[in-house]
């Protein structure tokens, strides 16, 4: 009795079988990666937006307690840190006036590695406009 040789059994995959499901891999991650990366952005850019509501918050309170707004050093002395998820990502300042009626402007920059590296600056004044206005 012959064996032949096209009646037997396969055990395994072929190469073209292993190379078409690293291509078909390969075309879903491209596209499933950028729309991650700017999910990760905007979560981070969230919670920072959520931090900068806080101390808006905490600025009125002070205004009302102490006829101005806070400096960092007296909002940090008053008890407030900045979650360690939104410090990784961001720092702020606060800008006080130093003429007429009392204002402020509090600036989040993103830090200088990271994805949020290329996100800009958010800013929130004492009247509560945001800029930019695309990213709020």
């Amino acid at each position: 009795m012959k064996k032949h040789l096209f009646l037997q059994k396969q055990n395994g995959f072929t190469l073209i079988e292993v190379m078409i499901t690293v291509v078909i891999i390969a075309i879903l991650a491209s596209i499933a990666y950028p729309s991650y990366s700017r999910y990760v952005i905007r979560a981070k850019r969230s919670a920072a937006q959520a931090q900068m509501m806080e101390i808006a918050n905490r600025e009125q309170q002070f205004l009302i307690a102490n006829r101005g707004y806070a400096d960092k050093t007296t909002l940090i002395a008053s008890g407030y840190t900045l979650p360690p998820e939104v410090a990784a990502n961001y720092g702020y300042t606060i800008t006080l006036s130093t003429a007429g009626a009392p204002t402020f402007l509090l600036t989040f920059s993103p830090t200088t590695t990271g994805t949020q590296a290329a996100d800009g600056d958010l800013t929130l004044d004492h009247t509560g406009a945001k800029t930019p206005a695309d990213k709020w």
